[in-house]
């Protein structure tokens, strides 16, 4: 099978043409590169993307807050009330069953024990809450220390009431108060982020 000439030169010319492409895209995508990536954060930007928060003077039934990456997170030590109160509520009475507990799995449901933080796991006692301090309707701060319906958050912009274990239970605020990356890293000592 013979190929004339035309049909040869026609073929170099689509590859010079993909060839001249693919180096034209590859040249861009080196100039733009050092653009893009200086807006990523500095050293000292990542540094605070954890802190560490001493709760060995938070007494039972107090709560702290402290705020992580700009934004409120209250640290609750529970109550036994509250406690049995957010161990009695029953799934099928919330109003957004998941967890969102970014400790767990996206599908993970929205019972006590999977909004806890435990000191240790493997006997755990429902004492330890941590939950971002945002309102999840419009992001307003919700007062605490068993305030609103559910003795846990209450948010006065638009009547939000949040349990004793931060999920919503009544108002128009969509889900559950959100639970950061969070653990104990010794007996007085929580890591947030």
């Amino acid at each position: 099978m013979a190929h004339s000439h035309s049909d040869t030169e026609a073929t170099r010319r689509d590859f010079l043409y993909i060839a001249t492409g693919a180096v034209g895209a590859v040249t861009a995508g080196a100039a733009v590169w050092p653009l893009i990536n200086q807006m990523n954060p500095d050293a000292s930007a990542r540094a605070l993307a954890s802190t560490e928060v001493d709760v060995s003077n938070l007494g039972v039934g107090q709560q702290l807050t402290v705020m992580w990456r700009g934004k409120p997170v209250f640290i609750r030590h529970r109550s036994e009330a509250e406690i049995e109160q957010a161990r009695e509520t029953t799934l099928s009475d919330l109003i957004d069953p998941a967890s969102r507990n970014n400790n767990l799995a996206a599908d993970a449901p929205a019972d006590d024990a999977n909004r806890t933080l435990e000191r240790d796991p493997a006997n755990p006692t429902g004492e330890w809450l941590v939950v971002m301090g945002v309102c999840t309707h419009l992001g307003c701060v919700p007062l605490g220390n068993g305030a609103g319906d559910f003795n846990g958050w209450y948010c006065p912009c638009h009547g939000s009431h949040y349990d004793s274990a931060g999920r919503i239970r009544k108002g128009p605020a969509p889900e559950n108060l959100h639970i950061p990356q969070t653990a104990f890293i010794d007996e007085n000592t929580i890591k947030i982020g």
